[in-house]
């Protein structure tokens, strides 16, 4: 039977948990449209351009204007855990002391930076999907259901960004 309903036609259900969907960056009322419109978050000019809503469900992405400033709080959070990880990652397994000789300090902080220069795509796009998640509920019956209105008082608010 041939049906016209894009959602149904483009993609095969994955059961997904609600961590699994927000580290994949998926809607996180249906769990199966992608947040971002470029998959690969290491292409930088278009690596956090998000559809208006989402491509299966139907989920505004943009709740209201300015939504997404919140999840610079989040990235910071992530930030601070993977630094935290490196700096005790390198002192059990290198090791450093304050004493004026030691420079490993220096060390471990380039390393620091470093990892944190290669994750930090990553680390915006999954911050804004956890953002996303802690406003926006999973809808098991999401084919039934449609999405809740966000009365949004600037319904164009996205169309700069496009």
């Amino acid at each position: 039977m041939e049906t016209n309903n894009i959602a149904e036609k483009q993609f095969i259900e994955v059961k997904r948990n609600y961590l699994s969907a927000a580290i994949q960056c998926k809607c996180p009322r249906c769990r199966q449209g992608d947040i971002f419109i470029e998959k690969n978050p290491f292409k930088l000019s278009n690596s956090l351009k998000m559809p208006k809503d989402c491509p299966v469900c139907g989920q505004p992405m943009e709740i209201e204007v300015g939504f997404y400033t919140g999840a610079a709080y989040t990235a910071y959070a992530i930030t601070v855990a993977l630094m935290v990880a490196v700096f005790v990652a390198w002192k059990v397994l290198i090791g450093m002391t304050l004493a004026i000789g030691d420079n490993r300090i220096f060390e471990c902080l380039g390393v620091a930076i470093l990892i944190l220069i290669i994750t930090m795509p990553w680390i915006m796009r999954f911050s804004r999907s956890l953002w996303l998640s802690f406003f926006v509920g999973y809808d098991k019956d999401w084919r039934i259901n449609k999405p809740t209105d966000t009365g949004r008082s600037n319904p164009k608010g996205m169309e700069h960004q496009h």
